[in-house]
């Protein structure tokens, strides 16, 4: 008898039932199952390649990709204007309290680069929320230069307020994605990023940023 295709099968029916439980897309069944099963595992070796605006008069797969990127950041933007009745000037404000309350205290710069923000936009932002007492500062004592940030209490309570409504706003960006495909997105977008954040913080100009990324490429 094979045990191993058996904990397969056994683990692909958890995971089915977990997805529809949330989901509820497919009959609670074997019918439901296999019609899962042929939607999440389709052998995508045989899948044509997507059509796209363009792509007839010689668009690139490169251009959609990133015209496809700003979209979705601009949907997200916008979902997020409505969170906190205005309490949040940007979704910058929760963004970064996410980042401190999941990562703990760092220092300014390291909150910076890791929202992937310039200095100058990423100090208006901490400014800000300093200003309403979301965060506060104490000096490093390692580097008395250094300013080391963390959530006060005022921030976590605004964020627990609002946190229905943040994820809300999650949920519609992903949108229609099966639990597979946004497994997929993913593991896509976090190669992206892992490319990208190998040299985007050499303090380098746009232009130099730019050719250093295309030589890693070649």
């Amino acid at each position: 008898m094979n045990f191993d295709l058996i904990k397969a099968v056994i683990e692909l029916v958890q995971q089915f039932m977990e997805q529809n439980e949330s989901e509820a897309l497919y009959s609670n069944d074997l019918h439901g199952f296999m019609e899962w099963i042929n939607s999440s595992y389709k052998n995508t070796s045989e899948s044509a390649d997507p059509s796209w605006i363009g792509k007839e008069s010689g668009r690139s797969s490169d251009s959609i990709i990133n015209t496809l990127l700003i979209r979705m950041g601009r949907y997200a933007k916008t979902y997020s204007r409505s969170i906190g009745n205005s309490a949040f000037s940007s979704q910058d404000d929760f963004i970064y309290l996410i980042g401190l309350k999941t990562m703990g205290e760092m220092t300014k710069m390291e909150l910076i680069r890791h929202n992937v923000h310039e200095k100058s936009s990423g100090i208006l932002i901490i400014n800000r929320l300093i200003h309403h007492g979301w965060v506060g500062q104490t000096v490093s004592e390692k580097d008395k230069r250094t300013k080391r940030i963390r959530i006060t209490g005022k921030g976590l309570t605004v964020l627990d307020e609002n946190m229905d409504e943040i994820r809300k706003a999650s949920n519609v960006v992903v949108g229609n994605l099966t639990h597979s495909e946004q497994m997929l997105l993913i593991t896509i977008l976090s190669k992206l990023d892992d490319f990208h954040d190998s040299f985007y913080h050499m303090n380098l100009d746009a232009r130099d940023l730019l050719d250093t990324a295309y030589k890693k490429l070649n």
